[in-house]
């Protein structure tokens, strides 16, 4: 019997042990200002345990399995903390812990200047995705964003339109194109830095996001660290100059916080020439705490950019000027001018409301109103000749292919040592014109914008597994779009009208309610009229957190409407101009979920799979918006398929993560606009491709190792295959086909055959090897290798259709050859190429002062690449092609755009 008790009280023991709770608390306080710090990451990783920080800084780990683990302190931009910890059914306070700045690292990661390079092209090749990736810490996403960007490199093949960017909760994707306007906030990097990233289609607590994720930017003043910091930048990418300067008061004690930022960017010529930079940024969030329950923040954002645009050119003209050439600006009285001048200034108010219902429950309700203007110049020409130097009869290539070798060596040698815009002789051919008819004009195609944003996002914990995430959102958009003079370059008026239309008709006047109308300074002319958008919509999400698994449900709703409202009569489409168009109206959802399974706590497998239907933007619901009320024929929602699965294996030593992806876009709209010379025809025509499919996939690593405590290798690779996916509809529209039986001016060129081709990019495969190493001194240095490969020029639907092997009888071209065609038509792959990037830094300490400086240099050896590029469609049947195909230079070849070569970015840091 006393056996018998003994045995029991031992395994009842036992039991005890195994089943004891393990609890690791403490407090997390900031170690200069000695405030609590809230939302500070706690984990145990070998368990697959987290939390975090509360108001007051506390924390606490439940359910920690016994034995030696390691607790993790974390938050961006301080300096991590790993406190080993032995347990055996027990309670471990930490007790107070102090989190310090993290000294080694500057974390002004503008080092690639990503929101400045925007970029000053005028196209979507610009379109640059790197903004949305900075909040991530994912090895292969901060490769994507910080060594790739440089080559228009886009993740998973998609376009920025695919990801949201919200500023507390609001959207800021742009309701006409569907993308981020960067330079809204631009240069406001210090006050930016509170960002949480969500990758693809992993949940978000405010949004249900697109495919490539949603970045969420809070400009909470609370939540900024007390203090203030003073910097300067030098670069050659965009601007040269950058003084920034930022100062948060922290939460005083009568519950107020503010925190006020500006900057100064400055250049007279980025690493392109002529492409000067102007802008300046001011920063304001007020917040009061009202209660420990309601809280109100206003944030006031104005940012003013005004740049210098470039151009792709062809490769004859890069053969003769280098890489750097740009052919928008020339020299006006001895000063350089650029003509295509992009200005931007669209200030942003917004008030949010958080309400803390319990400990379990928030709600945060934000109106935002978005107001201001966008300008992009250029000279309109309706009395005298293409002023551009790059004009095809400009060029040497002209010349010799009317085997005149006389004036192909003087127009080569012209363009060699001149070769920009001539603005003195614009200038002087105005000023001996005749009054109200004036040949040039430089005026500026604007669009002064007008949004209010509401919603309201509910976040509630139902119990320790749950967690509900809900939001209602409310948009409406009024855009006004017009032309406008802004410099008659020394004419006296300049005549209102179509130079393509015949004259004495009425195809010769842009508004017919006022004929013949002679513009000066500040007149609109050409076009006017307004957009109307609004967009109501919902989301919910579930999601559940357990030991082994984490998974999450989402769902969304959508509608939009689009109207144009003209508000000229247009002498070519008189009847389908002036006033309200039909509104167009769409019903859209999303769904999606995802799960987390964690094998072990070094091994994880990560899945997620969604199917989201999108609205036509603006851009892509009106074919010639400018002119006429005309709506996309076939026009629909786009759908997306999408899925990714991941591996992740996590040791102290080993981060690594391997991820193979899958989207399908179906029923995508494109629309181009461009002189076409053609059998059929040769007009100003507007390109419309409907129903267009794509399908992206590839497998995606990142990998990091700390194989010292100084030492950390990085690498990173894409291996992708973007292609389009099945052959869709073209059409083209112009005056020059209007009769009466078609009043649009539209002919079906029937099917487009580009299944099979690859979408234009950038780089499908990119591979990425590099160090560095952190000195406990406080300096670093690192180095990357970056090879970029498998990257395509943007190719023409209407080359690609029906009408290319067609004569104007519509029957096929007598000497039409399928296999000369199929090389005319094969896509151009750009050359593979390899930069190499470096970095490093320094940070001191003195007293309560911080002094930092931070420097890279990107493709240090100077590397000439291709970054993108497009076929140009003037030349689009078959035998206009061959014959550009005989000629020893193009007159209409592909124009190309190139990245940069060696450039430098050097900051330094006061901070206080």
């Amino acid at each position: 019997m006393r056996n018998f008790t003994i045995t029991m009280l031992l395994l009842f023991s036992g039991l005890f042990g195994l089943n004891a709770q393990n609890i690791v608390k403490g407090i997390v306080i900031n170690g200069d200002s000695e405030n609590p710090m809230q939302g500070v990451s706690v984990s145990v990783k070998e368990a697959n345990i987290s939390g975090t920080t509360d108001t007051s800084g506390a924390f606490t780990l439940n359910g920690l399995p016994n034995g030696r683990q390691i607790v993790t302190v974390s938050l961006n931009g301080y300096e991590t903390q790993n406190f080993p910890v032995e347990l055996s059914g027990k309670t471990v306070d930490l007790g107070t812990i102090f989190m310090y700045e993290d000294l080694s690292e500057d974390q002004d990661l503008s080092t690639i200047t990503i929101t400045d390079d925007e970029l000053s092209g005028d196209t979507s090749a610009a379109d640059n995705i790197s903004g949305l990736l900075q909040a991530s810490r994912d090895i292969y996403l901060r490769t994507a964003a910080f060594e790739w960007s440089g080559s228009f490199y886009r993740v998973r093949g998609l376009d920025s339109e695919n990801g949201e960017v919200l500023l507390n909760g609001i959207e800021m994707n742009k309701l006409y194109n569907g993308r981020p306007q960067w330079s809204n906030w631009g240069g406001l990097n210090d006050v930016l830095r509170n960002q949480e990233f969500s990758n693809g289609l992993a949940p978000s607590n405010y949004t249900f996001g697109g495919v490539l994720g949603s970045t969420n930017i809070n400009t909470r003043a609370s939540e900024y660290s007390e203090g203030g910091r003073i910097s300067y930048a030098s670069s050659n990418r965009s601007y040269n100059h950058r003084l920034m300067a930022t100062y948060s008061s922290g939460l005083l004690a009568n519950g107020w916080a503010i925190t006020v930022s500006g900057s100064r960017r400055a250049g007279n010529e980025g690493y392109v020439d002529g492409t000067f930079y102007d802008a300046n940024s001011i920063f304001l969030s007020l917040e009061k705490q009202i209660s420990d329950a309601h809280s109100l923040n206003l944030t006031v954002i104005a940012a003013e950019n005004e740049r210098g645009k470039s151009a792709a050119h062809t490769q004859e003209a890069y053969d003769l000027k280098g890489i750097k050439y740009n052919e928008y600006w020339g020299y006006q009285n001895g000063k350089m001018r650029n003509s295509r001048v992009k200005r931007v200034y669209e200030p942003i108010i917004m008030l949010n409301h958080y309400w803390d219902i319990s400990n379990n429950t928030s709600l945060n309700t934000n109106v935002s109103y978005q107001f201001g203007e966008i300008g992009n110049s250029r000279i309109d020409y309706n009395g005298g000749n293409n002023p551009s130097p790059v004009y095809y009869q400009n060029l040497p290539s002209y010349w010799l292919d009317r085997n005149n070798l006389q004036q192909a060596y003087e127009y080569e040698q012209n363009f060699i040592n001149g070769g920009q815009l001539n603005w003195d002789q614009i200038i002087r051919d105005n000023k001996n014109s005749n009054k109200g008819n004036a040949p040039y004009v430089l005026y500026e195609d604007r669009n002064d914008d007008k949004q209010l944003t509401i919603n309201s996002i509910l976040n509630t914990e139902i119990n320790e597994n749950i967690t509900l995430n809900t939001k209602l959102q409310y948009s409406k958009l009024e855009s006004n779009n017009f032309a406008v003079v802004i410099d008659q370059l020394g004419g006296n008026g300049y005549l209102d009208i179509n130079r393509f239309g015949s004259i004495g008709t009425d195809s010769r006047q842009n508004d017919l309610l006022n004929p013949n109308r002679v513009v000066e300074n500040g007149d609109k002319f050409k076009y006017n009229y307004k957009l109307n958008s609004e967009i109501y919509n919902a989301f919910l999400q579930a999601q559940f957190k357990y030991n082994k698994v984490d998974f999450y449900v989402a769902g969304d709703i959508s509608m939009t409407s689009h109207q144009r409202n003209g508000l000229y009569q247009n002498g070519r489409f008189a009847n389908n101009s002036f006033g309200k168009s039909p509104e167009q109206e769409f019903t859209n959802f999303g769904a999606k979920a995802g799960l987390t399974y964690k094998i072990t706590g070094r091994h994880l497998f990560d899945f997620n799979a969604g199917y989201i239907t999108k609205a036509p933007s603006i851009r892509n619901t009106f074919s010639n918006a400018r002119e006429n009320n005309a709506i996309v024929i076939g026009l629909d929602s786009e759908k997306i398929l999408s899925a990714d699965a991941s591996y992740i294996f996590r040791n102290p030593i080993i981060q690594a993560k391997l991820t193979g992806y899958y989207t399908k876009i179906e029923d995508a709209t494109d629309i181009g606009f461009f002189f076409l010379q053609t059998a059929f025809a040769e007009a100003f025509v507007q390109e419309v491709t409907t129903g267009i499919n794509k399908k992206h996939f590839g497998a995606e690593l990142g990998i990091e190792a700390q194989v010292t405590p100084t030492i950390k290798l990085k690498g990173a690779a894409n291996f992708g295959q973007y292609t389009y996916d099945n052959n869709p509809n073209v059409y083209v529209s112009s005056e020059d086909f209007i009769t009466d039986n078609n009043a649009l001016g539209i002919r079906n060129l029937g099917t487009t055959y580009l299944k099979n081709y690859r979408v234009a990019t950038g780089p499908q495969k990119a591979y990425s090897l590099g160090f560095e190493y952190r000195d406990p001194d406080y300096w670093f240095i690192g180095a990357t290798a970056n090879y970029l490969d498998d990257a395509f020029i943007d190719i023409s639907p209407i080359t690609r259709s029906d009408s290319f092997y067609k004569d104007s009888d519509g029957l096929p071209f007598n000497n039409y050859d399928p296999s000369v065609a199929k090389e005319l038509l094969r896509q151009e792959e750009f050359d593979s190429y390899l930069v190499v990037n470096a970095l490093g830094g320094k940070s001191w300490k003195i007293g309560d002062y911080y002094i930092g400086t931070f420097a890279s240099i990107n493709n240090i050896f100077g590397k000439e690449y291709k970054s993108g590029g497009y076929e140009q469609s003037r030349r689009a049947d078959y035998n206009q092609l061959l014959e550009e195909s005989q000629r020893e230079k193009r007159l209409f070849g592909n124009k190309y755009w190139f990245g940069r070569g060696t450039t430098y970015f050097l900051n330094v840091y006061f901070r206080f």
